[in-house]
């Protein structure tokens, strides 16, 4: 059962984060003390699912297991905000790093059971995007997940990675199942291709690219 629904939660999220986290936020405390006048307020907002937020840096010395990290879990609002505004932006990791947020309980490897059968939504971006699209396509991704997004679809997902390379960029959307819901939030232009890549043809691809099953 849903404890907030979508709408609300990105109200929340967007509220929150320009009072603490904006760039008036100093001006904004007297703002928030006015708002917050009873210990009710101070309660944080639950999510529906507890998030897991992964880092990997590529170190050939150490095997890809040894190379993932675990950062940090969270399960309400307010702790998003608080860990997305303590870590480095996207665009600024260095070349072969990946972030990944996962549902509590699953891995970003394609190993694991939730992920075996499933693919991922993918979209690559430029290196000429990387200043001007890839941290807000990816906070959006973020959203998109933490708010349930995905109505009926977002128990089908299981998370989102985000592979920072020298050559361009990659966003993806992992699930359980296909699924069809991605293009229109981040509202990126009609002709630029997402496509959906199973993660077994991806596991024995041959070469450095895998075929998409499906574009939308």
């Amino acid at each position: 059962m849903k404890t907030t629904e979508p709408y609300i939660l990105k109200i929340l999220f967007i509220f929150i984060y320009l009072f603490l986290w904006g760039p008036e936020k100093e001006e904004s405390k007297t703002t928030v003390q006015k708002l917050v006048e009873s210990p009710d307020s101070y309660i944080k907002h639950p999510l529906q699912n507890r998030w897991a937020l992964w880092f990997f840096k590529n170190d050939k010395s150490k095997t890809w297991q040894a190379n993932l990290r675990l950062i940090s879990k969270f399960d309400t609002v307010e702790d998003f905000w608080a860990l997305y505004n303590h870590i480095q932006l996207s665009s600024n990791l260095m070349s072969g790093c990946d972030y990944s947020l996962f549902k509590d309980g699953i891995e970003p490897m394609w190993e694991d059971e939730r992920n075996r059968r499933g693919g991922r939504w993918l979209i690559t971006l430029s290196k000429q995007q990387r200043k001007a699209d890839l941290d807000r396509f990816w906070l959006e991704t973020l959203l998109c997940l933490v708010g349930e997004a995905f109505d009926d679809h977002s128990d089908d997902v299981c998370g989102a990675v985000i592979n920072v390379r020298s050559k361009g960029d990659k966003i993806a959307i992992w699930t359980t199942d296909k699924l069809r819901v991605y293009k229109e939030r981040l509202g990126v232009p009609s002709k630029v291709v997402i496509g959906y890549q199973s993660h077994a043809d991806t596991a024995t691809k041959s070469g450095s690219t895998t075929k998409n099953k499906f574009v939308a």
